[in-house]
């Protein structure tokens, strides 16, 4: 049986014709079109922001946080508050928060000029 799809062509149709693209390529057996919506570092930023959320919410501290991502090892208080891993950490919960609150949406757009 055909599959069938109704495709919204507004400013957006670029984007969705190419979803389109690759999910046709993966449903019939293809090598799908690279997906070139995010760099390799937006990637591993998007992977970064998921642990350090997923590490917050299991209770886990900061510092905690920044020994798994960044493989820190133990250090002392004044060594984590001087740490720019620190800073790091904070960025990518804030960066998560962000997400959650909505932001993931802008991953599935490629960036366009004003």
């Amino acid at each position: 049986m055909p599959l069938a799809a109704l495709v919204p062509l507004g400013p957006d149709g670029f984007d969705r014709a190419e979803a389109i693209l690759r999910l046709l390529s993966s449903l019939y057996g293809r090598k799908p079109l690279p997906d070139t919506r995010l760099t390799e570092q937006q990637r591993a930023r998007a992977r970064r922001m998921l642990q350090a959320f997923d590490g917050r919410r299991a209770g886990a501290t900061q510092q905690e946080i920044a020994e798994v991502i960044f493989k820190t090892g133990k250090l002392t208080r004044d060594e984590w508050q001087a740490a720019s891993e620190r800073h790091a950490v904070m960025s990518l919960l804030k960066g998560a928060q962000a997400m959650i609150a909505g932001g993931y949406r802008k991953l599935l757009r490629h960036r366009r000029r004003p």
